[in-house]
């Protein structure tokens, strides 16, 4: 069916190609929030009323700065459209704006392509007001009609600087299937998810009462597992009812580990949560139907519909269904946690949750706030300091709006750990170079780094001295190439971001000490004669994760390439599921997409179908239950396909911040048909890859005012090949080794390429 309705939406684009008009823009955002009228109360979304008194009464979005940022996406299907001006209008009152008055900001004609993150430049925002916008823009000489009118209302405090967030929300969800028998009443909803239970049900008032019985996993008989083990949830309620027909609410108790000084705590609009999927019911001996059971499972608003992908492989379609809902079910605290266990921001957790948002909907405050808690919470390990970094690259990348990597420049700039550098160009945390200044300056008030490579290591955890951890036996010595493999990319993302903020100084010091660590991670690190990487200085073992690590951070020469990627195929998955995110970036751009589609749809006992197998809906801390005894079963950064099958397998990312620029690089491997969706920015990008004619027939359905650089697959243009373009032949440029086309603007094309 989805397979149906893509290909008929690329259609209609192409139907409708020559006579499409420009029209007016869409998608508007407001400090990056879309709903910027979202109001709720207790969870629960109410008519939005455009009035102060409303937005003062409810759970409602708040702008914080004084001077917020707009954002817009380009309407006009099929036709290849780029923005050349723009003018945005801001008003207090909303019938002068219908008058297309703009009393708090007038723009004007604007001569710029720019979309996104267009920073108000009017009179002073006050406290606690409802101000209106719109935008209209300018391709070749002619106005669009500006946008419908959007709100936002401003928070209490106003500031230079700070990132605007919805409240969290609730859904009612009714049971998927319901099996009853004499002795108890089984609830499945399907999924689980964090959430609060409500029961309607009728008592005799003779002390009658009910046991509960909530858990994340079921028993071969048919029951709720009560000793799941690890951190796989289950609790027990009692529940005694009152006669006559009453709607009963179960208080969540509250654990103590994740309701802790460290963890993330639920708001009082919310109360208390639980994962669960399963509601047993007991002792309840009347009818119930399942209307009468309800559960509120708690997110950050998600759009569902925001992003898709199917294939010809159910294997990697349920994994894709897995990883996908993991973002959405696991956003139940506001800010990316590391699960159920702890709920505590961790930067390698949110790392990889950031990806997995930004390629599942069109949201990005979470992930940018989440980022920003974490520079001032830092956590233990070094090469998770360092990614908050990567972090703030991936933020500005993804939203081309640099107000918050410009306002924590200071703090990233200490994230990148220059100070443990030794004379050798490499960092360490085993010479002395530790101390309080440093501590302070990276907000981390725990002791010292430590570096970690993989999680867990041998020995702790639960895991016996003889079960060997995750780290592919690594050998920790006082120069790690991993954590310098990590030092080296971070001060990459740093020099792109000093650039973009005009910091020419720092931009030529950060170029100069990047260079001097490719150079010493070569001289030091590198195996010529097996042509593998090693762990360290002082030992000859070379493990996956060094290897992994080099190649997806830019690190192997051209020439060496095949040979680190041979190595990193021999190992498998020798890395959990934290690891194999950089494991999946490196064998992707190592264009070795056979053996990236054999990993992402293994049924192995270290694969992602094997979470499904054991019984979790959400992605698990670990590749299951034996690999980790404390795992729990609700961890994003186990939902890693959630941000490779459409950033490496499909191939869109973007090129430039903002997806001014962004890549089309199909590496589908074996695969005879795959279609996606992604949310961008810009607007959404479609493609369908089908194998066809000894060819592949790619269509696209491209957002206006970007630009696509669309990489035809290797396998195709080794031999003789060509292109076409609808029925016309093109010529693709060779471009960095890759044949290269180049399409301006939005609308659908057809491309295929195959042999002549």
């Amino acid at each position: 069916m989805l397979r149906k309705l893509i290909y008929s939406a690329l259609l209609l684009s192409a139907s409708i190609a020559a006579k499409a008009q420009l029209q007016q823009p869409e998608g508007l955002m407001c400090d990056l929030i879309a709903y910027t009228d979202h109001q709720s109360l207790h969870g629960y979304l109410v008519q939005p009323t455009w009035t102060k008194e409303a937005f003062l009464s409810t759970q409602s979005v708040r702008i914080k700065n004084r001077r917020p940022a707009f954002s817009w996406a380009l309407n006009g299907a099929g036709v290849k459209l780029q923005q050349q001006a723009y003018q945005v209008l801001v008003s207090a009152n909303a019938d002068s704006l219908k008058k297309d008055i703009g009393e708090m900001w007038d723009s004007k004609k604007i001569g710029a392509a720019r979309s996104n993150a267009v920073v108000y430049e009017g009179k002073p925002l006050r406290p606690n007001t409802l101000y209106y916008w719109k935008v209209r823009v300018v391709t070749d000489t002619l106005f669009s009609p500006f946008s419908a009118p959007a709100v936002f209302f401003t928070d209490s405090v106003l500031t230079d600087y700070a990132t605007a967030q919805y409240p969290l929300q609730k859904t009612d969800q009714f049971p998927q299937q319901l099996k009853v028998t004499d002795t108890l009443l089984l609830a499945d909803f399907g999924k689980a998810a964090f959430g609060q239970l409500k029961l309607r049900l009728t008592g005799t008032g003779a002390s009658d009462t009910v046991d509960v019985h909530l858990g994340e996993a079921m028993l071969p008989n048919g029951t709720v597992n009560r000793a799941p083990g690890g951190t796989i949830r289950y609790q027990l309620y009692r529940i005694p009812l009152r006669a006559g027909t009453h709607t009963y609410q179960v208080r969540i108790r509250p654990d103590a580990r994740n309701t802790g000084r460290q963890a993330i705590k639920m708001p009082a609009y919310i109360g208390e949560v639980l994962p669960f999927r399963y509601c047993e019911i007991r002792n309840y001996k009347e009818k119930l139907p399942a209307t009468d059971i309800v559960r509120a499972s708690v997110n950050y608003p998600f759009d569902d519909n925001a992003a898709s992908f199917t294939s010809s492989d159910s294997i990697l379609n349920q994994v894709w269904e897995m990883s996908k809902y993991s973002m959405k079910a696991t956003s139940f605290a506001g800010i990316f946690v590391d699960g159920d266990r702890e709920r505590i921001p961790y930067e390698a957790d949110a790392y990889i949750n950031q990806l997995g948002y930004y390629t599942t909907a069109r949201e990005y405050t979470i992930a940018r706030a989440s980022h920003e808690y974490l520079l001032h919470h830092a956590t233990w390990p070094t090469e998770w300091i360092l990614q908050s970094v990567l972090m703030a690259y991936n933020d500005f990348l993804y939203t081309g709006d640099s107000r918050s990597a410009r306002h924590y420049y200071n703090d990233l700039k200490a994230k990148l750990l220059m100070k443990l550098e030794m004379p050798n160009g490499l960092i360490s945390t085993r010479t002395g170079k530790q101390d309080s200044v440093l501590m302070k300056e990276i907000h981390f008030n725990g002791g010292n780094l430590r570096d970690i490579v993989d999680w867990p290591h041998t020995g702790i955890l639960g895991l016996a001295a003889n079960q060997g951890g995750e780290t592919d036996g690594f050998g920790f010595k006082d120069y790690n190439a991993v954590v310098n493999a990590y030092y080296y990319k971070a001060l990459r993302d740093m020099q792109h971001i000093a650039g973009v903020l005009g910091k020419q100084e720092d931009l030529q010091l950060l170029k100069k000490k990047a260079d001097g660590v490719r150079e010493s991670y070569r001289k030091h690190f590198w195996d010529k004669k097996r042509k593998v990487f090693v762990d360290g200085i002082d030992t000859v073992h070379a493990s996956l994760h060094t290897n992994m690590f080099a190649l997806a951070f830019g690190l192997v020469e051209d020439k060496y390439k095949s040979d680190v990627a041979a190595f990193i195929r021999s190992r498998g998955m020798a890395c959990s599921v934290y690891g194999s995110q950089f494991l999946m970036d490196a064998v992707y751009d190592g264009d070795d997409e056979t053996y990236g589609l054999e990993l992402l749809r293994s049924t192995a006992d270290r694969s992602w179908y094997n979470m499904i197998r054991e019984g979790s809906t959400i992605a698990m801390e670990a590749w299951g239950n034996k690999y980790k005894p404390n795992q729990d079963w609700n961890h994003a950064w186990g939902a890693v396909p959630a941000n490779i099958i459409p950033r490496k397998l499909m191939g869109i990312e973007p090129l430039t911040p903002g997806w001014d620029t962004y890549r089309i690089k199909p590496q589908p491997g074996e695969l005879t048909y795959a279609s996606i969706i992604v949310p961008t920015i810009k607007g959404s990008i479609g493609a369908v890859y089908e194998k066809k004619d000894d060819g592949l027939l790619m269509q696209l359905q491209l957002p206006a005012n970007a630009t696509a650089q669309v990489v035809l697959p290797a396998r195709y243009t080794k031999k003789k090949f060509k292109v076409l373009m609808g029925n016309e032949e093109v010529k693709p440029v060779l471009k960095e080794g890759s044949y290269t086309i180049t399409l301006a603007g939005g609308g659908a094309v057809k491309l295929w390429v195959g042999p002549r």
